[in-house]
């Protein structure tokens, strides 16, 4: 099996919801949605308090090249147009729409009635400016987590060109499950999703990565692009290791090759779509469904229900926390994502965006950091850090705010995965360091391009 050869760790895998089925949430009768669901310039604002929109409907408008459209889940009135305080405490501008019992019956019924709006003559017949734009306009961006706007990665820049699709269905982040499921009940969306990339991107050949751990999805795939007779397309099984599906150890672990320091992966001749981003794709061209559910694994050692829900984009964390039994009595922890590289939050009443995974809820006895000690000079992080970097010198650097120096020693390459701080003995807060220091050396960058302009 392939893996990446620098660095990495093996977590426990803790993945209580590999079995589950995928369950869909009722629809809410009220969203809340933010302009900043994306990396890249956040939305712009289109509608006002008092305005009526459907189902569907675009709320806020990209505002650049990197940037996507917002839209709404639901029907109804929009009663608010604010500041909301979101998971992390940070304030953030959104929309609130409201739906009435008749909004809510209408969604009901377009739901229950969806049909295709396109035929498979009028899908074959697109060409790759006709699907990335409509990818465009249906606001999708990678679902694995970085939701970078997937317009963007189907334009390389002039002189650069792909000939691979890589999709990443690795979901190598502990106790996360939602891409499994998704994989065991939608393969053949998948694949049309991925059949759709590959023609965006002008290539004739997609490679499908998972994880050994996921050996009936890998089956699943694998019969279903033998009995549909699809060319072009593969499933290469991968060895489990973290971080497996970052996009950079993906590219090596599939090609062989290294994206250079700085470079962009397309430097590789590689694009890389999450399996979750390829199905939404799919929904976009098929039936003309924007970006506004997606599933997220509900999770934990004593969630009383856990699951991967199905749901509306805007829902409250609150929401589906409730649909999992609620907050568990030894809750010490609750974190959007995973426990490798999700972040812990303090407001379950902030809005679910478009790059919700999960939802994770740690006891307190698996909550508390271990006392930090003094470093011991065993090189552990370095060993573990699958950049090839030297953890604990860019930590100490941002600490003693060496900007300079952490620039020269590649801080901007961390990928932070977190393998650093948790392969430490000494439990030291390695990447909370160093995240420190990526903010403040990336600021740095910026405002130097944009003093060149």
């Amino acid at each position: 099996m392939r893996t990446f050869h620098i660095g990495g760790v093996h977590p426990p895998e803790n993945k209580l919801t590999e079995s589950a089925k995928i369950i869909n949430t009722e629809l809410p009768r009220e969203v809340t949605l933010t302009f900043g669901q994306h990396i890249g310039a956040p939305a712009r604002c289109l509608v006002k308090k008092g305005d009526y929109v459907d189902r569907g409907s675009v709320i806020a408008e990209a505002s650049g090249f990197v940037s996507a459209n917002v839209h709404t889940p639901i029907s109804g009135t929009v009663t608010k147009v604010d500041q909301i305080k979101m998971p992390n405490g940070m304030p953030s501008p959104s929309v609130t729409i409201a739906a009435s019992d008749d909004d809510h019956e209408k969604d009901l019924r377009t739901i229950s009635d969806l049909t295709p709006l396109r035929g498979d003559d009028e899908i074959e017949a697109l060409d790759p400016k006709a699907i990335i734009d409509i990818v465009d306009k249906a606001g999708i961006v990678g679902l694995g987590g970085a939701t970078f706007p997937t317009k963007v990665k189907l334009s390389p820049p002039p002189g650069m060109k792909a000939d691979l699709v890589i999709i990443n269905a690795v979901e190598c982040e502990p106790y996360l499950t939602n891409d499994h499921a998704l994989m065991l009940e939608e393969p053949d969306a998948i694949l049309a999703g991925t059949r759709l990339l590959m023609k965006a991107a002008g290539v004739e050949r997609a490679i499908i990565g998972v994880e050994a751990n996921k050996q009936n999805a890998i089956d699943l795939l694998r019969r279903r692009i033998a009995e549909l007779g699809i060319n072009g397309i593969s499933v290469t099984e991968l060895t489990v290791k973290y971080p497996q599906g970052g996009e950079k150890q993906l590219i090596e672990a599939i090609t062989g090759k290294e994206v250079p320091s700085g470079a962009l992966p397309i430097a590789t001749g590689a694009i890389v779509q999450n399996v979750a981003t390829a199905y939404a794709i799919y929904q976009a061209v098929r039936f003309g469904q924007p970006l506004i559910e997606r599933v997220v694994t509900v999770t934990g050692p004593s969630v009383q229900r856990p699951g991967n829900y199905r749901t509306a984009i805007g829902v409250s964390v609150a929401s589906l926390i409730q649909q999992a039994g609620g907050v568990p009595a030894d809750t010490g922890k609750i974190i959007l994502g995973g426990p490798m590289m999700g972040k812990a939050i303090v407001n379950i009443d902030a809005p679910t965006t478009k790059g919700v995974s999960g939802i994770l809820f740690l006891p307190e006895s698996m909550s508390q950091r271990p006392r930090i000690e003094p470093c011991i000079r065993c090189a552990q992080c370095a060993f573990a850090c699958p950049m090839g970097l030297e953890p604990f010198l860019l930590a100490t650097l941002s600490r003693f705010g060496e900007w300079e120096e952490v620039e020269k020693e590649k801080i901007m390459n961390c990928v932070e995965c977190g393998c650093c701080s948790y392969s430490c003995p000494s439990s030291r807060p390695i990447l909370d360091f160093i995240r420190l220091g990526k903010q403040t050396v990336g600021a740095a960058i910026r405002a130097r391009q944009s003093q060149k302009k």
